[in-house]
C-alpha cells in the first residue's frame, strides 16, 4: 500500500507550495487536487507540478460534465508534461445541484458519459484521427448538426504517456461496477474499511469479472484525517460537521449519493435523521446525529496502536493507495510515521 494526501487549494501561493514540499518530503507518494464550486483544480495542479519533484499529482475530481471530452484529454497531456508524467486524471460526476445549479449544465446518462468520455480520452491520447459516435457525444458532429465543416482530427502534440491514468470517483452500484471493468483507479468517499464489502463487493466483484486483461489491477484510493497521540480522540469531532453535510445536505430528498451510502452501511434510521434536520436547518443536530462508530471507522485519529490498526483494516480490505489528511499536532510527523509504517 503507498501514500496519498490531499492538498488543500484555499492555501495562498507561499502555504500552498510548502505544504504540497512537506507532504512529498514526509513521503507522501500521491497529492490529490479536487475540484467542487471551488477554484478550478488545474490551475492548481499546474502549480503542484512546478513546485513537487516527484510524487504523483491527481484530480479528485474533475466534473465530468464541466468540459467536454476533448478538453479533458487536452488537460491531462498538459499536465502530464509539466509534471514529467507523474499526472492522473480523476473524474466524476459531481451532483446534480451543483452541475444544474452552478454550471447550468443538464445532469443526465452519469454512467454513459464516464464511459465514452474514457473512450475519447484514451484515444486522444493514442493520437487516433477522433471519431467517436456515442449516445452522448459525437465527434465530428453527424451530418445535420452545425455547419457540417467538422473533420475527424488528431492531437497535434505528442504525449508523454498515449496512456494517462484514469481514476473513477463513483459511489452507486452501477457506477462502482463501470469503474472496477474500465478505470485505472477508484476514488471512494466515506470509505469505511470494516463495511466496505457490504456496499461495494458485488459490484466491485462484477466490474473485475469483465474487467480488460490489459489494464492493470484497479488502484483503491481511500483514507481519512489522521492524527496520531493519546489524546487526540477529540479531534474525530471535527469531522461531524463535514459528514453532516454530505450525509444530510448534499442532494435533494431522493437523490443524495452519499446518504445512500449511509443506508448501505446499515443507517436507515440515522441517515433519515441527518437528512431531515440538515433540510430543516439543524445543522448542529444533523451533526451530533452522525454515528459515532462511523466517525471512529473513517478515521486514523487515535493512538499509535489505534492507527496502525486502521491502517492494516484499509490494506486488507483491498485498498493500495491510503489518503490522508494531517489534522493533529504532529502534522507532518505523522504523515512520516505512517510513510514509515508502510515502507
Amino acid at each position: 500500500m503507498k501514500l496519498g494526501a490531499v492538498v488543500g487549494m484555499r492555501d495562498n501561493r507561499d502555504s500552498f507550495t510548502g505544504r504540497a514540499r512537506r507532504l512529498e518530503d514526509a513521503g507522501a507518494e500521491y497529492l490529490w487536487v479536487g475540484e467542487a464550486y471551488t477554484a478550478d483544480a488545474v490551475s492548481a495542479l499546474g502549480f503542484l507540478a512546478a513546485v513537487t519533484r516527484w510524487a504523483q499529482i491527481g484530480s479528485s475530481i474533475l466534473p465530468l460534465y464541466t468540459r467536454t471530452p476533448t478538453v479533458l484529454a487536452m488537460t491531462a497531456v498538459g499536465l502530464d508534461r509539466l509534471s514529467g508524467g507523474r499526472f492522473i486524471l480523476g473524474i466524476g460526476a459531481s451532483g446534480p445541484q451543483v452541475i444544474e445549479g452552478f454550471h447550468g449544465v443538464p445532469y443526465d446518462a452519469p454512467l454513459a458519459r464516464t464511459e465514452e468520455i474514457i473512450e475519447i480520452c484514451r484515444s486522444v491520447w493514442r493520437r487516433d484521427r477522433l471519431e467517436h459516435d456515442g449516445a452522448k457525444y459525437q465527434i465530428p458532429l453527424r451530418p445535420g448538426q452545425g455547419t457540417g465543416l467538422g473533420k475527424p482530427l488528431k492531437l497535434i502534440d505528442h504525449p508523454v504517456r498515449d496512456r494517462i491514468p484514469v481514476y473513477i470517483a463513483s459511489l452507486g452500484p452501477r457506477n462502482v461496477e463501470l469503474t472496477a471493468a474500465i478505470a485505472d483507479g477508484w476514488l471512494p468517499l466515506h470509505y469505511w474499511p470494516e463495511r466496505a464489502a457490504r456496499v461495494w463487493g458485488e459490484p466491485l466483484a462484477a466490474g473485475l469479472a469483465r474487467r480488460d486483461a490489459s489494464l492493470a489491477p484497479l488502484e483503491v484510493v481511500a483514507g481519512g484525517s489522521l492524527a496520531i497521540g493519546d489524546d487526540v480522540e477529540h479531534l474525530r469531532e471535527l469531522a461531524r460537521p463535514t459528514l453532516a453535510l454530505y450525509f444530510g445536505g448534499m442532494g435533494a430528498r431522493g437523490r443524495n449519493f452519499y446518504n445512500d451510502v449511509l443506508r448501505r452501511y446499515g443507517f436507515e434510521r440515522e441517515a433519515q435523521q441527518i437528512q431531515d434536520a440538515y433540510l430543516a436547518g439543524h445543522k448542529e443536530e444533523a451533526a451530533a446525529l452522525v454515528p459515532g462508530e462511523l466517525v471512529t471507522g473513517t478515521s486514523l485519529i487515535g493512538s499509535a496502536g489505534f492507527v496502525r490498526d486502521q491502517v492494516a483494516a484499509y490494506r486488507e480490505s483491498g485498498v493500495t493507495i491510503l489518503n490522508v489528511q494531517p489534522v493533529g499536532p504532529n502534522g507532518m510527523g505523522d504523515v512520516e510515521t505512517v510513510a514509515d509504517w508502510l515502507s
